[in-house]
């Protein structure tokens, strides 16, 4: 574990650079003690894959104590974590959604039932929430399902499109532009301001496969 400066009014927490079950873990305990215990002069603990950014008001702590303070925590057997959730995510992996299934079955060399059959048999953990509000980064991807990011990013991927990238995969809760290869889409909203989020880091995620006319349904039913 490092402990560095980052910024005028911010630390980082740096763990072994690798996406893994065990940096995870570590991430997890540590952000739920931060985020439990009372240090007068933190603004805000934001957990990464394998970091911990912690912002705080220089007027109250400087970094020399900050640092001091989290050097000294270890932790050991954590009993502050909340209970895990596992969310059951349903995904139509119908062409018609999938903007990039036939591309990633070019690339991988899989039929489409069979990248269906990896990308939904598997237990997914969130490892963080990001890049957009309730845009959730799953790890625990099947290797044969790793891929680049699209080379030429889309200017508009729709929300609920479900995607592949590098070593990871994950929902875009919203409309906005994207790198990552669309492969299925829920019709479940996965993030809404006024409501409490679906998932948060740490949960575990299983997505159950749907047709077309159930995806078409449920995106009813939510409008």
């Amino acid at each position: 574990m490092e402990i560095k400066k980052f910024g005028e009014t911010a630390l980082i927490i740096q763990f072994e650079n690798v996406i893994s079950v065990d940096v995870h873990q570590k991430v997890k305990s540590y952000y739920y003690y931060l985020s439990n215990i009372s240090i007068h002069g933190i603004l805000s603990v934001i957990p990464a894959y394998t970091s911990i950014t912690i912002q705080f008001d220089d007027t109250i702590i400087d970094y020399s104590e900050l640092k001091f303070i989290v050097s000294d925590i270890n932790i050991q057997h954590p009993n502050n974590l909340p209970i895990q959730r596992i969310v059951e995510i349903p995904v139509c992996y119908d062409a018609s959604l999938g903007l990039d299934l036939a591309d990633v079955e070019n690339q991988l060399k899989l039929s489409v039932d069979e990248i269906i059959k990896l990308h939904s048999s598997n237990l997914y953990t969130v490892h963080m929430i990001g890049f957009s509000p309730g845009f959730m980064y799953l790890g625990g991807l099947s290797p044969q399902l790793y891929i680049p990011r699209k080379s030429t990013p889309r200017l508009k991927i729709p929300a609920g499109a479900v995607g592949l990238a590098d070593q990871q995969t994950g929902i875009y809760p919203q409309a906005t532009p994207g790198g990552w290869q669309i492969i299925g889409q829920t019709p479940i909203s996965m993030f809404d301001v006024n409501q409490p989020p679906k998932v948060k880091m740490g949960d575990k995620v299983k997505f159950e496969p749907i047709d077309l006319s159930t995806y078409q349904q449920l995106n009813q039913n939510n409008l």
